[in-house]
């Protein structure tokens, strides 16, 4: 199953309207984020149903609004995208590892899935505009800790579906994803499955030395790739679990870097 939007005319290709739709959602997003944890999640929390019922509620208002906005995005002229394989997500105990060119990124994959956990910047926490969403919908802290780890392994043992970017921060554009053997440790212990996600965007946006307003001059078109499942027993069984690790991220690594090659020829027309 794929997703795509609909080429837009060259009208909604204009510049200055792109950036002046590019800060209202950047507006939007942050009023949307307080009115969460003052309003609606309060209200959310009165309703029945045990701890668990709640982060789900939480977690599912979260996915919902997030692919809301990107449809503003797509309606206001800010971008087109396309995601192919999206019925691959969202399975139990399923680890989605995706690279991380864009600000958005995050957006996409919450929104796609709607009941995900997601490993976030400890930063998000004490920002007044996302934490009340990441703290209401339980999202895991990449605070470093041991503790982080654990919580990311049993979230995947109890059959959530875990989102994780290895770089842990934004790609530098022109350069190869890094990917931290964190993740490659957390989908040995706890994933059933290792789905991965290659996003790409042309022209790159919102990469960490851009600020929301350097828009590109034409409007931005995101590509998000769902791979083929990647079992992790297979690396699990290769030797003890620091050289299993070090297999597993290479070989992500390697998926990786052929595949964004890949998108790069097909953008070229090579």
């Amino acid at each position: 199953m794929d997703l795509a939007t609909q080429p837009l005319s060259k009208r909604a290709d204009a510049w200055l309207w792109r950036l002046f739709a590019t800060g209202l959602c950047f507006a939007l997003f942050g009023i949307g984020g307080l009115l969460l944890r003052v309003l609606v999640f309060p209200l959310l929390a009165l309703l029945p149903g045990d701890a668990l019922r709640r982060r789900t509620r939480a977690r599912q208002t979260v996915s919902r609004l997030f692919w809301l906005f990107v449809q503003i995005m797509q309606r206001s002229g800010v971008l087109t995208y396309e995601v192919e394989g999206i019925e691959r997500l969202g399975r139990p105990g399923q680890m989605v590892i995706a690279n991380h060119p864009s600000l958005i990124d995050v957006v996409f994959l919450i929104g796609l899935i709607r009941d995900a956990n997601c490993v976030v910047k400890q930063s998000l926490f004490a920002n007044p505009f996302t934490r009340g969403p990441v703290t209401a919908a339980q999202y895991i802290s990449n605070n470093g800790s041991m503790d982080m780890f654990d919580e990311a392994v049993d979230a995947l043992q109890q059959g959530q579906t875990l989102i994780v970017f290895p770089e842990g921060t934004r790609t530098t554009p022109g350069k190869t994803p890094e990917f931290h053997r964190g993740a490659a440790s957390i989908a040995l212990r706890g994933a059933s499955a290792i789905t991965p996600v290659t996003i790409t965007v042309t022209p790159t946006t919102l990469t960490k030395a851009e600020p929301w307003y350097s828009i590109p001059a034409r409007r931005v078109h995101f590509r998000l790739r769902v791979g083929e499942d990647i079992d992790p027993r297979h690396f699990a069984s290769q030797g003890p679990a620091p050289a299993a690790s070090r297999r597993l991220n290479a070989f992500l690594h390697q998926h990786f870097t052929k595949e964004l090659a890949r998108d790069e020829r097909s953008a070229t027309g090579d």
